[in-house]
């Protein structure tokens, strides 16, 4: 029996199969074999990385709900929580760009809205190969259209974001979307069924055999046929999203709904036995009730759909006239097909007929995969010579600005309506993070999604600590104080032991700064298989990192924009030589150097003293030094500002014997720029020389060049206005726009 098993089309292995026979006691039959098969897909199941996760720090003082849920959520005082979130749809945005990214934004707004917030902010970074093959700019136009379409359309602002360019993302292309949503403390509702008896309601979207198996797809490698699991890809539709949204909220304040949960990934089979075997309940259902798209469809499609802008909620018997009055005010589709039971089981019917008997717990509790891990030194050799002084630093200062990494993403922007809502303080790239007020109240919430990919495969370590720091830096320069993170990880095939290993090290660097950092991780997702069966070349590393942080008042909200001349230009933390995975060396080719080195304690020290430093009021203006190193960060601030600077790199607080090149391009960790009054500049040092923070005036504003001098002689200048047409035209003279 089990060889006609195998016949079926399922990821399985044989070992889980038997594992599942088992514990069902017989044989599933083929409805219940696919609910294994997504259940206990990499993409459910976790069943590669649940062990490994287990060593991130998830508890903390604004922590209200942590992992396991559909988002976790922070308080940020006041009785008001922030909901965030952030996953992947990498395989769907493969070989669907438009649908695959579009949906990978409607299921991220659905996770914040079954917590009972209302979404009120998007995020997205996205990563391509060659930004002038043919293949990565049909992803790339038709990525950022799917998110801005789906976005702008449900009326929520996609505030802030990241895009990376790199060989490795050529045909797995990287598609990471965050939401951010905010509500009551009080008024918070989880999805899980503790109550045998209520009522079952599925609202929204009609089902549809869009998606089936989507979730399967998402955990194998991409091959040369993947073009064929086209219709694995889910297709939205934000005009109905947008009414869900409203409909959902406004039932939830009837008082009625003891439970909401989307549906996404696996679909009802997902939804149902999560939320049940969560309540240590069971579900009855019967599946002709379900209010379809498409004439014809099997119990299995229907239980494995993964058709958009749907919801699940439960109720106590009573109460249908109120909840389902307000969905028919919104004219959202919805239909009652079940019931909560206490048997623990999943129960469903098609035309009074049993097809499907299950427990819960089997769907949800898979059987852990055991993986190897074997360590890999990536890392290049180290050679006795570097490459040549640059002649020209001016020349080499256009062509960084105008790297696709560096590069004004504003072509991307602007296809964003990233002020609707009216919460967005500051615009997309005028700060290290978003910006979103919370309306009513003094007080602001800072957000930024990043992760830099060379590093963290150079080094997978120190690249993802790195991480998290450089995404606590980011907000901390908004005036924030950095409170939690949500992850998400985008690894190649977990079976092959050097991945593996990459996986658990990340995992690792991550754990270590957030520790350091005294921070939370909240939630997060996995994508593995990323990767070209073909091939056999698997995506960068990345753990994109979404950090929140909270800003007490909105007096405190900072910039990066040069503000004044004659301002002070203070540079906080050490510069090393650590040019290993810059985009200087990327630029000339240089395959050698050391991977900038994260250092718990020393991010602590700058970040607390740029924090208080700006609660004081001393700071003008602030950013974080990291790609592109000090000549870059220095370069966006002028060009935000629409003036000139002036400094000395003799000044540049760094280790002994730099180049002039390693102390312009270098991406250490845990530095500032800050700008400040003459009056100020001391107090800020003083603040640095408490913390043992190294720091130093490095030059001032000035009118409209950039000019950059080593012990008062000139080194290179160049007007700041041709630094923002390298910078600006870059973009849309590789990808169009």
């Amino acid at each position: 029996m089990l060889e006609s098993i195998l016949k079926v089309n399922v990821n399985l292995t044989a070992e889980e199969i038997a594992e599942a026979k088992r514990r069902l006691g017989r044989e599933p039959n083929e409805i219940e074999l696919g609910m294994i098969d997504v259940m206990w897909s990499e993409h459910c199941s976790y069943k590669s990385s649940k062990k490994v996760l287990e060593i991130l720090p998830k508890s903390g003082r604004r922590v209200v709900v942590g992992p396991g849920y559909d988002s976790g959520v922070v308080d940020i005082g006041d009785g008001d929580v922030i909901a965030f979130k952030v996953e992947s749809h990498n395989h769907p945005s493969a070989i669907d760009p438009y649908n695959g990214s579009a949906t990978g934004v409607g299921g991220i707004i659905r996770d914040i809205l079954c917590m009972n917030c209302r979404p009120i902010a998007l995020l997205d970074s996205l990563r391509f190969g060659n930004p002038q093959s043919a293949h990565a700019k049909w992803l790339f136009n038709n990525v950022v259209k799917g998110i801005a379409d789906y976005g702008n359309r449900t009326g929520i602002p996609t505030v802030a974001g990241e895009v990376e360019f790199d060989e490795s993302f050529e045909i797995n292309c990287l598609v990471n979307v965050a939401c951010v949503g905010l509500g009551r403390i009080n008024e918070l509702i989880l999805a899980r069924m503790d109550n045998p008896g209520d009522i079952i309601i599925l609202v929204g979207g009609d089902t549809g055999r869009d998606g089936i198996h989507g979730v399967t797809f998402a955990s194998k490698t991409i091959r040369e046929d993947s073009e064929l699991e086209r219709p694995a890809v889910q297709v939205g539709n934000p005009f109905i999203k947008k009414l869900v949204i409203e409909a959902t909220l406004e039932a939830i304040r009837t008082g009625k709904v003891t439970a909401v949960k989307d549906l996404g990934g696996g679909g009802l089979t997902c939804a149902l036995s999560e939320m049940s075997s969560k309540g240590g309940t069971g579900v009855d259902v019967e599946l002709t009730n379900i209010h379809v798209r498409e004439e014809g469809m099997t119990p299995y499609e229907l239980l494995l759909s993964e058709s958009q802008e749907r919801m699940i909620f439960t109720i106590p018997p009573g109460s249908q006239d109120e909840v389902l009055g307000v969905f028919r005010k919104w004219e959202v589709p919805y239909s009652i097909i079940g019931k909560v039971t206490d048997t623990g089981r999943i129960v469903a019917k098609y035309r009074g007929k049993i097809v499907v008997d299950i427990p819960s717990k089997l769907l949800t509790e898979p059987p852990i995969a055991k993986r190897r891990a074997r360590k890999i030194s990536i890392i290049t050799k180290k050679r006795a010579s570097k490459p040549p002084i640059p002649m020209d630093f001016s020349k080499v200062m256009h062509h960084i600005l105008s790297s696709p990494n560096i590069a004004d993403m504003h072509p991307v922007y602007r296809q964003y309506d990233h002020e609707v809502g009216l919460r967005t303080i500051l615009k997309p790239g005028d700060a290290d993070a978003a910006v979103l007020r919370i309306i009513g109240k003094n007080k602001a919430v800072a957000v930024k999604i990043d992760c830099n990919s060379l590093h963290c495969h150079l080094d997978p370590y120190t690249g993802h600590a790195a991480a998290v720091a450089e995404a606590a830096r980011n907000v901390t320069a908004t005036g924030a104080e950095p409170i939690a993170i949500t992850d998400c990880c985008n690894f190649g095939n977990p079976e092959k032991p050097e991945v593996y290993w990459q996986f658990k090290e990340a995992i690792r660097g991550i754990t270590y700064m957030l520790k350091g950092l005294g921070l939370p991780c909240v939630g997060g997702n996995v994508s593995f298989y990323n990767e070209d069966e073909e091939s056999g070349r698997a995506v960068k590393p990345t753990t994109t990192i979404v950090m929140l942080g909270l800003i007490e008042r909105l007096s405190l909200v900072t910039s990066m924009a040069l503000k004044e001349v004659g301002e002070s230009i203070i540079l906080l933390g050490k510069t090393y030589p650590e040019l290993g995975g810059s985009e200087y060396y990327r630029l000339i080719g240089f395959g050698g150097g050391k991977v900038p080195k994260a250092v718990a304690s020393r991010e602590r020290a700058s970040i607390k003293t740029v924090a208080e430093a700006i609660r004081r009021g001393y700071v003008t203006a602030a950013h974080d030094c990291s790609k592109g190193g000090l000549a870059v960060s220095l370069a966006e601030m002028a060009i935000k500002g629409g003036l000139g600077l002036k400094v000395d790199l003799a000044y540049v607080p760094h280790t002994f014997s730099m180049r002039i090149d390693e102390i312009l391009f270098s991406e250490s960790s845990a530095r500032f720029i800050v700008t400040t009054s003459e009056v100020n500049t001391p107090k800020i040092l003083s603040l640095a020389r408490r913390r043992g923070v190294p720091a130093s005036k490095i030059g001032e504003v000035s009118p409209s060049n950039y000019t950059v001098a080593m012990n008062g002689k000139i080194l290179f200048e160049c007007s700041v206005e041709s630094l923002r047409e390298s910078w600006q035209d870059a973009i849309p003279r590789l990808i169009g726009g």
